[in-house]
């Protein structure tokens, strides 16, 4: 017994989750999820760590290598979070991405992704999360790279394979919930009438 604040789930035996369709998953199952779901994270740290690595050995600090009209690499130090936010607080960056860490296992845990998409979504946030803090913690700031100006002199703030990792798997877990039905559940139950 975990303690007097468990709270029964019909969607969990034991230790097993169960799949709509009422089934407990194997362990072979389980195994192929947590493969999946760390294949992906490795993938995206080993492609972002070694894209920054690129980056910070064959361009100096702000210079400027462009791809196309639109497309350029560029060599920028980021000491903030996204766009820039929160800039020169590294170690609260930090104590954020550790908690979203902590957040997105116990996520795992309690209501474990039972498709491959979700899982891989999972796996796009966790890499890109870990890409960042692994910078954060070697350097205390971020490199960032890929740099797009859209029309005229409007232009994305630079970005890294890290951060795109984790927008694209925000999104994908989205889509994969509107999939499942999730979304539709929690309305009709927030909305049905008292008795």
């Amino acid at each position: 017994m975990k303690g007097c604040s468990t709270v029964l789930r019909p969607d969990r035996i034991g230790d097993f989750v169960v799949d709509k369709d009422n089934s407990k998953l194997s362990v072979r199952d389980s195994i192929k999820r947590a493969t999946l779901c760390l294949l992906v994270i490795s993938l995206i740290i080993a492609s972002d760590q070694l894209s920054k690595l690129w980056i910070r050995t064959h361009l100096a600090l702000g210079e400027s290598l462009p791809i196309t009209d639109r497309l350029s690499l560029i060599h920028i130090r980021n000491t903030g979070s996204a766009f820039g936010l929160l800039a020169n607080q590294t170690f609260l960056i930090i104590v954020i991405s550790i908690a979203a860490l902590v957040f997105i296992l116990l996520f795992l845990r309690y209501l474990s992704p039972a498709t491959t998409l979700s899982i891989i979504s999972i796996g796009l946030i966790m890499g890109g999360a870990v890409g960042n803090l692994i910078d954060r913690l070697r350097f205390g700031s971020v490199t960032d790279f890929i740099y797009f100006r859209l029309w005229g002199n409007f232009h994305w703030p630079a970005f890294n394979i890290a951060d795109a990792s984790i927008v694209v798997g925000v999104f994908v877990l989205i889509y994969a919930f509107y999939r499942s039905g999730v979304f539709t559940r929690a309305y009709e139950r927030n909305n049905k009438p008292q008795s």
